[in-house]
């Protein structure tokens, strides 16, 4: 074997182990904040309040931090609904998402993006870059339609990937925008599930979940046509044609 290719070996081994160590450092953080509980939202809540006149500026901040490190987005949400309001309320917790996202986004890019491009090679890269370019945007829009994904572990991976932090940003501010104010309105209306607010928020809960199921349908589609049309490039090209 030769030197280069012993380091060649030992480069990748290596990105691979950084790869492996910061997705196992997301699974133990995701594992304590977001399952065990470790941080008291409601105290953080409550210290936020009493900072007076700036407390949206604040809650902005802290929620961006905190969704960051995976406290769920729909108790941020709620807590902003509960202390500003459904209105302020909404724009504050867009706020947040939009922060959170450029937080981990920046933190995937630092973290995994080098190594992954080294892993996957330069001419895949080259491939993903110019998907970035032209979907990267609404590839952040249609994961925030889509329920059940972590919008923060979502945004480590787009990061890690190369997403550009303007393209995560402006899509996350899109994207969220109908859940921001789903979750902002119930969490306003906590006292009294039946108002109107409560009701319209559901209204736009149901319609935003509909919409993200198309959006899956749509794309495994668009995913299984592609895949088709290789295969069958592939069949056309006389050099995998036995034959020839």
């Amino acid at each position: 074997m030769t030197e280069n290719g012993s380091a060649s070996r030992i480069s990748r081994r290596l990105d691979l182990a950084r790869l492996l160590l910061f997705t196992t450092f997301l699974c133990v953080l995701f594992y304590l904040v977001a399952v065990a509980r470790v941080i008291d939202v409601d105290a953080v809540r409550d210290l936020i309040e009493s900072t007076g006149p700036v407390a949206p500026l604040v809650y902005v901040v802290a929620s961006a931090a905190l969704g960051a490190i995976f406290v769920p987005g729909t108790i941020l949400a709620a807590g902003s609904g509960l202390l500003f309001g459904p209105l302020v309320g909404t724009f504050v917790t867009l706020g947040a998402t939009v922060g959170t996202a450029v937080i981990a986004g920046l933190l995937g890019q630092r973290a995994g993006r080098t190594s992954a491009r080294r892993l996957i090679g330069a001419r895949r890269a080259g491939h993903i870059d110019a998907q970035i370019e032209r979907r990267g945007l609404w590839a952040v829009v249609g994961q925030r339609f889509v329920p059940g994904i972590s919008d923060a572990l979502a945004s480590y991976v787009f990061g890690a990937f190369g997403i550009q932090v303007w393209q995560l940003a402006v899509g996350a501010f899109i994207g969220s925008a109908p859940r921001a104010f789903v979750y902002t309105a119930l969490g306003a209306s906590i006292g009294d599930l039946s108002a109107p607010l409560a009701y319209a928020a559901i209204a736009v809960w149901c319609v935003t979940a509909i919409l993200g199921a198309v959006a899956i349908h749509r794309g495994y589609r668009g995913w299984r046509r592609r895949g088709t049309g290789r295969d069958a490039a592939s069949n056309a090209d006389p050099q995998h044609d036995p034959a020839a």
